[in-house]
């Protein structure tokens, strides 16, 4: 008793040229549409032309085709009698004891629906009439998530908590049709002419699982980012839709039991934005210029600084130029700024002698340039002292931190 395969595979043209009334999928149906009852397409016995669709009875030598990418339940009296995820036509027969009640081709049928057609099957032997339903096996696009205000995770890279405003989609999967039609599915979609739609903003069970999402989203973030496979890097999460769609499905199934209990999966995302709050922006801006001063890109940062205070030393006229490096002569054992100059100061002849700085005529001399607290300067300054040995790497990677302010 049961659902008969006439024909695996075949295409809906070559099957209406053999069987001249059939039940399929309903015309024009949405990209997003999950769940929704088979229609008669036809000439309907000779009665005219039939293409509405109106309640989905089939009764028995009632044929059926299962055009790729659907699978058909049969149900009777909300109990499941048979269900078909190999495309192809099929026969409803109610004596036939050779009949088949599931067909997993190609391995589409998973051990877990398999599972669940046994626990849901109907026990008793089906009436000769029954209702056709097909369920998309395709992903579903177009599935919307936001929040209105920040939402806030652990970071790890960032050894902080930091806050967002983010939006953007993901697709849907029904991973196992039975089991979302008997737990999930409201009684309502199983009425004729009606379509249930994830992304019907009148679909009340659309809109639980779209605040579902974004309950889960604080949660995703922080599997994400804690995750040491994805390098414990944020800004990776909006090239990487798949690792953050195994992030988002983990935390709704965690939550929620959506593919346990409902036999949904996201199977990916597309983050449109991240808004970040101010506190998290300067936080970043911190760490990527810690990042841009860290390991050889450090050194040579720290080259190009002190290549470029020479010349501008050169350019200014003598040690002048080196006072806004920090690099005060006999500090850090590279001045070389010093020269004999007799008869001025205390020492004798051939004694090294500071020369002082010439005024332009008529203006009062100049307070030196202070330059002390420039970052740059100080890392300068420290870098020369740990290549002349005077400070040890861990110094030298105190003091950086210091001057960066991390």
């Amino acid at each position: 008793m049961g659902l008969i395969q006439a024909i695996t595979g075949a295409i809906g043209g070559t099957l209406a040229d053999q069987w001249k009334d059939f039940y399929t999928v309903p015309q024009g149906l949405s990209p997003t549409a999950a769940v929704f009852a088979a229609v008669p397409r036809g000439t309907n016995a000779g009665r005219g032309s039939n293409t509405r669709g109106s309640d989905g009875v089939i009764t028995n030598g009632s044929k059926i085709l299962v055009p790729e990418g659907y699978g058909l339940i049969l149900m009777q009296d909300g109990a499941i009698t048979g269900f078909a995820a190999e495309p192809g036509g099929y026969e409803w027969n109610s004596e036939a004891q050779d009949s088949q009640s599931i067909f997993a081709g190609n391995g589409i049928v998973s051990p877990l629906i398999t599972t669940s057609f046994e626990r849901f099957k109907f026990g008793g032997r089906p009436s000769t009439q029954q209702r056709a339903y097909f369920v998309t096996l395709k992903e579903l696009p177009n599935n919307r998530f936001g929040t209105q205000s920040e939402i806030y995770w652990d970071d790890a890279y960032m050894n902080a908590q930091v806050g967002a405003i983010t939006r953007g989609t993901y697709t849907l999967k029904i991973s196992d049709p039975i089991l979302f039609v008997k737990n999930y599915l409201p009684a309502k979609y199983l009425e004729p002419g009606q379509v249930f739609d994830f992304t019907d903003i009148d679909n009340d069970a659309a809109s639980q699982l779209f605040n579902e999402v974004v309950g889960s989203l604080a949660p995703a973030f922080s599997m994400y980012t804690n995750d040491p496979s994805k390098g414990n890097r944020i800004t990776k999460i909006q090239q990487d839709s798949v690792g953050f769609a195994q992030s988002l499905s983990a935390a709704v199934e965690q939550n929620y039991g959506w593919s346990t209990g409902r036999g949904l999966t996201i199977v990916s995302t597309a983050i449109i934005s991240i808004e970040y709050d101010e506190t998290t922006r300067e936080l970043l801006r911190n760490v990527q210029r810690a990042d841009a001063l860290s390991g050889a890109r450090g050194n040579s940062n720290l080259q190009a600084s002190v290549a470029a205070g020479f010349e501008s030393a050169g350019e200014q006229g003598g040690g002048a130029g080196l006072v806004g490096m920090g690099l005060a002569a006999g500090t850090t054992g590279i001045g070389g700024l010093q020269q004999p100059v007799p008869g001025v100061g205390g020492g004798g002849a051939g004694q090294p002698q500071q020369v002082p700085a010439q005024q332009p005529y008529g203006q009062a001399p100049q307070a030196p340039v202070q330059d002390a607290e420039d970052p740059m300067a100080k890392l300068a300054k420290f870098k020369e002292m740990l290549d002349a040995g005077l400070i040890t790497e861990d110094d030298y990677n105190a003091a950086k931190a210091k001057a960066l302010g991390l």
